[in-house]
């Protein structure tokens, strides 16, 4: 009789490990789709790399600065122009008539 509890608990081990062997094969193909799915999901999202996100980051910060010294420059030349505007013209020198 202890050779056949044995035969049997033996029996239920193999029968376990081979559940185990399967279900982890399962996981893997499960995970596998799953990836799968989703790199077709961001492909078709049409998503930026990384290194071409930074690119354009790097010239959204370069157009920032030029835009923000032209606004300062366009504010210091239109200062000059209105002080020039404001200062009273010299009265032009009067044509003398030669009767």
């Amino acid at each position: 009789m202890t050779q056949t509890q044995n035969r049997i608990l033996d029996e239920l081990g193999r029968l376990f490990t081979n559940a185990a062997g399967a279900a982890q094969g399962v996981r893997t193909e499960v995970e596998t789709l799953i990836r799968a799915q989703a790199e077709r999901l961001v492909a078709d999202m049409d998503l930026v790399g990384r290194e071409e996100f930074e690119a354009v980051q790097a010239m959204a910060r370069l157009a920032r600065e030029e835009n923000e010294a032209l606004k300062t420059r366009i504010e210091v030349l239109e200062a000059a122009l209105a002080a020039k505007k404001l200062k009273p013209a010299k009265p032009a020198p009067a044509a003398s008539d030669g009767d």
